[in-house]
């Protein structure tokens, strides 16, 4: 089954020791994740240390470990899946349209989110944390 992780699961993961991070390290296929994956982490990095409350090298250990479970999906290869995907999210949260695109790449997907919001659409299923742990 192909799942698609939403950053709010990975940042979640990152900044604490918790059941998010050890179903995503000891689920036993990998993840997608769009590879703008790199700028949302240029961007909140700083936040994400802080609440972490990790040194940086620790930081970057534990990033290394859980990019090790995720497949890095190339911008060019959701390009052509973008405007369905925008149509999907529109009114919901557009900030999501590659993690859609994502999933419609690589149909049948789900999307891991905590995002409720995200369950407004029907076009591409999402699960929360609760329900992975039941998939699993």
């Amino acid at each position: 089954m192909n799942i698609v992780i939403d950053a709010n699961i990975l940042f979640s993961a990152l900044i604490k020791d918790s059941i998010t991070r050890k179903l995503i390290l000891e689920y036993d296929t990998f993840f997608l994740f769009p590879s703008y994956i790199f700028t949302e982490m240029k961007h909140h990095r700083s936040e994400l240390l802080e609440k972490s409350k990790l040194s940086e090298e620790d930081f970057d250990t534990i990033l290394r470990l859980l990019l090790t479970k995720v497949v890095i999906v190339p911008r060019q290869v959701l390009l052509p899946y973008r405007e369905d995907a925008f149509e999907i999210v529109r009114n919901i949260d557009p900030n999501d349209v590659l993690f859609i695109a994502c999933a419609l790449v690589y149909h049948p997907a789900i999307i891991w989110s905590d995002d409720k919001n995200l369950k407004k659409q029907s076009k591409v299923r999402v699960i929360n944390t609760k329900e992975m742990i039941q998939l699993r």
